[in-house]
């Protein structure tokens, strides 16, 4: 038994966060009854989830891409406008029927190392400041600062 928060990062829907945000949005099912928004156990071996109609299954490998962020693309998966995502950078080709999301963000402006998984525990290890994962970044300033 787990927490379905942590069944749906395990099994790359979301991050942990994310996955609450769906569960609260009563779009993840369990037995074909919404998931409470106070979290439930599941077993993975004998209960049906689904996210907006669509069965989750555990996976058992997970994928993880490095991506040099161009300068102009957002750290998003999704956009609603007309801006270049991460995954759009990545193309179909390096998403190979996966549904990865960007682990962490940087500026539209900003290039960079970003990581890309479907593993949503690494995800949740990297970014939550509890685990204080060291980031380091470099500024190149045009002139002199003030």
């Amino acid at each position: 038994m787990e927490r379905l928060n942590r069944f749906l990062a395990r099994s790359g829907v979301a991050s942990r966060r994310a996955a609450d945000e769906l569960i609260a949005s009563g779009s993840v099912r369990v037995n074909g009854e919404v998931a409470p928004p106070s979290g439930i156990l599941v077993d993975p071996d004998k209960d049906e989830v689904t996210v907006d109609g669509r069965a989750v299954k555990r996976l058992t490998r997970h994928r993880y891409l490095m991506l040099n962020k161009p300068l102009g693309v957002i750290t998003t998966a999704k956009d609603e406008g007309s801006r270049t995502t991460v995954l759009d950078a990545v193309g179909d080709e390096g998403l190979a029927g996966h549904r990865l999301f960007p682990v962490g963000r940087l500026d539209a402006d900003t290039t960079g190392l970003l990581v890309l998984t479907d593993d949503g525990d690494l995800a949740f290890r990297l970014t939550h400041p509890r685990y204080k994962v060291a980031k380091e970044y470099v500024a190149v300033v045009a002139g002199s600062p003030s």
